[in-house]
This record gives structure tokens, sequence and C-alpha cells, in this order.
């Protein structure tokens, strides 16, 4: 069986610089043989796995050794997410419900006072609003910045976002809450994310709020390449 891999931020780079990699499954049918075979085909990148360092999703679930594998399963392997992420038109045409605007991706920049205000308005029990918004900066970890560009993986990007938003709403005692994610290139001073949460009082808005962005960088497949004047740096925050 021959996988087809998807690949992402400074995997590409160890592959040649292409989206997705062949790897030839000779035996076996779990995830546990395909990381053999990876590491026979791409010592590089099979060593990153084996360490952990990255992630094998099967049907953009992140995989575990023992589960099995089929010629219609989608594979890719996740590097560390840097928790920072086509058109307005591609964006817009995904938007089907109201609960679909409240957790998504897209290019284009956002209006933080449109998306306060869509949050307000879907209680008037809500009392308190806390915000936290990502900007692009032009310095980081010792170096200058000089624009970012994020990646995202389609379709599994958003599908975290959702369900950080359903937890939220299930665990904190908030009424709504909006996360918002840019990708593509992206100018210093530009926004990056925008987190809303609305609930009766400001405590319970204050930790949901925190939760949200801590939980958006611990599991959203979203990676972060900074363009500095010694050339590109792929972040890698998160094991």
């Amino acid at each position: 069986m021959i996988c087809t891999v998807k690949l992402f931020g400074m995997l590409k780079s160890l592959a040649g610089g292409q989206d997705t990699c062949a790897v030839q499954l000779d035996r076996g049918i779990r995830v546990q043989d395909f990381i053999e075979a990876l590491q026979r085909q791409y010592p590089q990148i099979g060593d990153l796995v084996r360490e952990r360092k990255v992630l094998v999703s099967v049907n953009q679930e992140i995989a575990h050794g023992d589960t099995e594998l089929t010629s219609t399963d989608e594979i890719a392997l996740l590097p560390p997410f840097a928790g920072g992420s086509g058109k307005r038109e591609d964006a817009m045409a995904q938007v089907v419900t109201d609960d679909a605007l409240l957790a998504r991706i897209q290019r284009e920049n956002f209006s933080i006072d449109e998306e306060i205000e869509r949050v307000r308005a879907r209680s008037t029990r809500i009392g308190g609003i806390a915000t936290f918004l990502g900007i692009a900066r032009d310095y980081s970890q010792g170096h200058e910045v000089q624009r970012i560009t994020f990646e995202y993986y389609e379709g599994m990007a958003q599908k975290k976002l959702r369900d950080i938003r359903e937890r939220a709403l299930q665990t904190f005692d908030v009424l709504e809450v909006l996360i918002l994610h840019r990708y593509g290139d992206i100018a210093v001073g530009e926004n990056i994310v925008l987190i809303v949460v609305g609930a009766e009082h400001r405590a319970d808005a204050f930790k949901a709020c925190q939760w949200c962005i801590d939980e958006l960088k611990r599991i959203t497949p979203i990676w972060k390449l900074e363009h500095t004047p010694d050339g590109q740096v792929w972040v890698e925050q998160h094991p």
C-alpha cells in the first residue's frame, strides 16, 4: 500500500520542498508500521515522529501506534504548532450558520468592533466581555521579523477551533465565545488572532478567554513562518 502523506511547516523543507510525500507500506496496516516505513524512506522525518516532535494524523484526528490504516485514509504529519493562522469568498463559502462565524479561519483582516458586536448580539444577559488580540510584532526570539506567514491544515484546524469553542461553553460559566484566526502573509502590526468571550460576570469571561488562547496554541494545527533579514524561520514553540 502506498500512503500519500500531507506535510506542513518545516517538514516540507525536509522532503525537498514538497507538500506531500509517498510512503510505501510493504507490511502491516497500523500507524506503527507506517512510522517504521517512514523512517526507512525519510529518516529525518521519521526520527522526529519517533521522538514525538511530529504527530501523525489520520482523517484529521491524532493517531496512535495501533490505529489501522486503509488506502483511502487521509494521513498528515503535524510538526509542533506555532499557535498563531482564502480570500473572502473562500472563507464565506464555508459559513452556513451563525455558529460557523464564531469559530473560523480567514485570510483577510477583521474588525475588532464588528466581532465584539457579533458576540454581544447573542445574548442580552452578557454583562462583561473579555478579549485577546494577537498582533504581528517586529522582533521574536532574538531576531528582527519583517513579516509572518501562517499555514494551517484545512479542515482539521477549523474542527479544532469549533471544539475549543464548544468546550469553553461547557466548561466555563459564559454565554458566548468567538475564536478567529488569520492565515497567509501578515505584515508587522497587523491582527493575527482574536478571542472574544461574553459572560454575565467578568471573572468567568477572563478565565475562559485565557483558556481559549492557550488551548488554541496547544492543539490547533497552525504553523508560523517568520521572514527575517537572515532568512526564513519556522516557529516551533509547542512539541
